[in-house]
């Protein structure tokens, strides 16, 4: 299935990575540097899926997560977190903030499709 993927995270190269293996794989993708410009880009258009890092200057993961679920265009929408954090607890203030799922960095570009492809289902 292709689909449009907005990829928020403040690490340039990362963007580019998860961009590249994305668009390898026939989706569309939107890019943002941290959460404030991606609920800017989320409000302008709307995405099928959303990957996000957790730690962003100006606005986090978390509270992006928050901010996308009071959109209707959102509320509905599977959001993964891109995190080197794999602790429990921070597993679960994702999913308590209304998070799908999540991915540990560092990951392989295999393992990201697998995961967007199961979660797109």
């Amino acid at each position: 299935m292709m689909a449009t993927i907005l990829v928020v995270d403040d690490s340039a190269s990362m963007r580019q990575m998860v961009e590249f293996t994305l668009k390898e794989a026939g989706h569309q993708v939107m890019v943002a540097e941290d959460g404030q410009a991606a609920l800017n880009v989320a409000k302008g258009a709307a995405a099928n899926l959303v990957i996000t890092d957790v730690n962003m200057p100006n606005m986090d993961g978390i509270t992006l997560i928050r901010e996308l679920r009071t959109l209707p265009a959102y509320k509905f929408t599977p959001i993964l977190t891109l995190t080197t954090e794999s602790t429990t607890e921070k597993k679960m203030e994702g999913k308590d903030a209304g998070a799908t799922g999540w991915i540990v960095k560092p990951f392989n570009p295999e393992k990201l499709l697998a995961t967007v492809n199961k979660v797109l289902g």
